[in-house]
């Protein structure tokens, strides 16, 4: 049998659920808006289905992870993604034959299935490859994920085109056999060495206790950790930026920008060059960092993060207030490049504040966080919208960004302040 360590797993995992997500949602609006008919309602409705499923399993799913196995959780997230994503691809089908229920409602079943997936490999992936190579390793192990997932959403992105040419669903039924044929495998090739499971005991309802001590001890470390808190806090106010900007981004260019008509093109083409040339230059600069950048250093990391973010609210604020076609292209091409290069900044850096132990549970309450700001915070950009204009809704979800470029800041001083108790005392 083959034998892969741990990097290259993760590297491979990292591949195979881009090319699955950029095979789906690429064109994941032609199905939902023309082959379902979903009106902007049922879209709201659709992903707050997936955001409450995430807020209210995260905390338990993550939980799992640090309380019996960090890979057992991963590959049951992955069947079971495999699953609702099969689901969604399905409910074309199974709203037309007769089972009692609409295609809408059997999406958001698949919703909740996805979500529930997702949860159960949030920061259950991450911990479990931290755990494995280490620390002072995993830095450069998650910029070289994200430069092969790069490629894997290269490859999904045409591939999702020409699927959807044939069926407006395949491309969700593709997409979830892929997580199903990774879920298989996991289960051979991915091995749990670096984790170090809690000490059983013959108490009745013992592995309920040890669950419920993993969350405690979790929820202890954020408490007790005044970064890791005032992270907590902000992720809310991300969460509600990133919903803003992702759900809102494609009509403003649509309804208030509209493409250039001298070249003819309808906008599945133009949304798919546009996917392609930010994943293409998204590569390049993750590959770039990845050769120069030194993101073991702590304090490397929090600075480029506050940079990172500081563009990025430039970008939004940009793309809200472009006056034509080739501005809006720009903005959108520099946040998508910003993003790609702040994920693993970010999970290095957090990483960096948590312990082994509790790992798990901690990135999962971030996650929870950040899908309770998506769930809450998402509306209220859309409200805004609705009464003022896209623009203002793009703008807000710039503002609500700022209070990031605050927390990098607080974070260094405190470190800072904690160093120079250390050397006095």
């Amino acid at each position: 049998m083959m034998k892969l360590n741990a990097s290259r797993i993760y590297m491979i995992m990292g591949f195979m659920t881009s090319l699955a997500n950029a095979t789906m949602f690429t064109t994941y609006a032609i199905y939902q808006v023309v082959a379902l008919g979903f009106n902007p309602l049922q879209l709201l409705l659709v992903g707050m289905a997936l955001e409450v499923t995430v807020l209210v399993f995260e905390g338990i799913t993550g939980v799992v992870a640090d309380t019996y196995s960090r890979k057992l959780s991963v590959i049951i997230g992955m069947f079971v993604l495999g699953a609702g994503f099969v689901l969604e691809g399905s409910a074309m089908w199974l709203g037309d034959g007769g089972a009692g229920m609409s295609a809408f409602a059997w999406l958001l079943v698949a919703q909740v299935i996805f979500g529930i997936g997702f949860t159960f490999v949030s920061g259950a992936d991450s911990a479990w490859m931290v755990d494995e190579v280490g620390e002072e390793r995993a830095g450069g192990v998650f910029l070289k994920a994200k430069r092969v997932g790069l490629i894997g959403t290269l490859l999904g992105i045409g591939l999702s085109v020409a699927i959807s040419s044939v069926g407006y669903n395949l491309p969700y039924i593709a997409g979830g056999l892929m997580y199903l044929a990774l879920g298989g495998f996991l289960i051979v090739y991915m091995k749990e060495t670096g984790f170090a499971k809690p000490e059983k005991t013959e108490e009745r309802f013992s592995h309920w206790h040890s669950m419920k001590t993993t969350w405690v001890t979790g929820a202890r470390a954020v408490r007790g950790n005044r970064i890791l808190l005032m992270i907590l806090v902000v992720t809310l106010f991300s969460g509600a930026a990133s919903e803003g900007y992702d759900r809102l981004w494609q009509a403003f260019v649509i309804d208030d920008i509209g493409f250039p008509a001298a070249i003819g093109w309808n906008m599945a083409i133009w949304f798919g060059l546009i996917a392609l040339a930010s994943t293409l230059l998204s590569l390049a600069a993750v590959w770039s960092a990845e050769k120069r950048l030194d993101i073991v250093s702590e304090k490397f990391a929090r600075r480029s993060l506050v940079v990172l973010t500081a563009v990025r609210v430039l970008g939004i604020a940009g793309l809200a207030l472009s006056p034509n076609f080739a501005y809006a292209l720009a903005a959108v091409l520099l946040i998508e490049v910003v993003t790609a290069l702040t994920g693993p900044i970010y999970d290095t850096w957090l990483n960096m504040n948590v312990e082994s132990r509790s790992r798990a549970t901690v990135l999962s309450m971030l996650s929870q966080s950040d899908a309770l700001g998506q769930t809450g915070g998402g509306p209220f950009v859309g409200w805004i919208g609705s009464r003022l204009s896209i623009r203002a809704s793009l703008l807000a979800s710039a503002a609500l960004l700022v209070p990031i470029l605050g927390v990098f800041a607080n974070a260094g001083r405190r470190r800072k302040s904690g160093n120079s108790a250390n050397r006095r005392f």
